[in-house]
């Protein structure tokens, strides 16, 4: 089980492309299993500050993508 944390807000169409993009990776390999958890940047000032101009950001382990994420990005960094 891979743990996803991907920091958004309400209303990130970019970041529910990126979940969308999740599922189909799912989808397509049966073998690849993740909990996400969502973190909504404008529940925290510092967060906010940090990520308003860059979400999604999708942090995995020690590596971290920012926007725009696309397929080819999520299948590198998760191995597939």
């Amino acid at each position: 089980m891979i743990d996803i944390t991907l920091y958004t807000k309400e209303g990130c169409h970019l970041c529910d492309h990126v979940k969308a993009d999740l599922a189909a990776l799912k989808a397509a390999h049966p073998h690849f299993n993740y909990r996400l958890h969502e973190i909504d940047i404008t529940q925290n000032d510092d967060l906010f500050k940090r990520y308003r101009y860059t979400i999604p950001v999708l942090k995995i382990g020690s590596k971290t993508l920012t926007a725009p994420i696309n397929t080819l990005q999520l299948k590198i960094i998760l191995n597939l």
